[in-house]
């Protein structure tokens, strides 16, 4: 759990692999302890081996039918693959069993992202303030989706504060780091994304953002970040892993200025997960390469889920425009 957490703190997923040396021992029965199998779960879900995943997660419900982390993972895969009627179920079985405060950021979430932002945002932040003894990594992801849900419907000021009230947390979460960074770079604030980010090279994830924000200020370190990010997607490629497609696929478009690259990057990365950013990256790839057919299923996401955010909308509104 420990390696897991290391993991999602840096962004490197060396901690996972070596996680999942240590649970060899066990395989995945109903016999193995649920904690074994919730962890299971976890570290195939980080390698994006959802089935696997999910599989996991029901074995762990099926002995302990009250074990909200199953649930609420079960959930968050749910989400990552655009099933919201599916999630939405997920969290009405969380609420059960869970507190207030995890039921209501399960079904926020859900809700924030099928158009109904504000009305999430203000559930979630009276749910929080009636909270007072929080684990430090759950209040970061709150207040990480408060910012995103904020920073969707509008309100910079409040997205602003509610970053650097996770951030103020102190603790280190690659998260909130890179979620705070985009926010910075769409603002024109690339000069804060450097002294955040400093000293976090070591993910690829982050490491794409500090190249972005240091090719826009024209630093010369912006080229030695890009090169190492270029040399690392290769070396992922070597092993076969395909953990930071939608990375890799901004890295193409927005630093090597290869569309036709980009957008495969961005369509693979599209077939397994579809979260917001997904559709973002795809959509504007295919903007970039003039090819609307290839982000159909981004369109068609977009338009079904109701999702509140400007960029993404008038990127999908600019594609439709393309003449054939």
């Amino acid at each position: 759990r420990r390696y897991f957490d290391m993991a999602m703190a840096e962004g490197d997923p060396r901690y996972v692999g070596y996680a999942q040396a240590a649970l060899r021992p066990w395989p995945d029965t109903v016999a193995t302890p649920v904690e074994v199998l919730v962890l299971h779960g976890m570290l195939r879900q980080y390698r994006h081996d959802f089935a696997r995943g999910m599989a996991d997660f029901d074995l762990a419900l099926k002995t302990d039918p009250a074990n909200t982390e199953a649930r609420a993972w079960r959930a968050a895969i749910l989400m990552v693959q655009a099933d919201y009627a599916a999630a939405r179920r997920e969290c009405a079985l969380l609420a059960e069993n869970a507190t207030e405060l995890h039921a209501t950021a399960c079904a926020a979430y859900v809700d924030a992202t099928t158009g109904q932002a504000r009305s999430a945002y203000e559930r979630l932040a009276a749910a929080l303030a009636r909270r007072a003894d929080i684990d430090p990594g759950f209040h970061a992801w709150i207040q990480t989706r408060l910012a995103e849900m904020a920073w969707r419907f509008g309100d910079l000021a409040a997205a602003e504060r509610h970053f650097r009230a996770g951030l103020g947390l102190g603790i280190d979460d690659n998260f909130i780091l890179a979620a705070y960074a985009d926010f910075l770079l769409e603002q024109g604030r690339a000069a804060e994304v450097m002294p955040l980010l400093k000293g976090w090279a070591r993910s690829d994830t982050l490491l794409l953002r500090l190249a972005l924000a240091a090719r826009k200020l024209k630093l010369a370190e912006g080229e030695k970040y890009a090169r190492t990010l270029g040399e690392r997607f290769a070396d992922a490629a070597l092993r076969g892993e395909k953990l930071h497609l939608q990375e890799e696929a901004r890295y193409l478009l927005e630093i090597k200025g290869d569309a036709r690259a980009a957008l495969a990057a961005a369509s693979e990365n599209y077939r397994t997960q579809r979260e917001p950013r997904d559709a973002l990256i795809l959509i504007e790839a295919a903007l970039a390469a003039r090819d609307p057919a290839a982000a159909a299923p981004a369109l068609l996401w977009l338009g079904s889920s109701g999702f509140e955010d400007r960029r993404l909308r008038e990127a999908a509104a600019r594609l439709k425009a393309l003449k054939p």
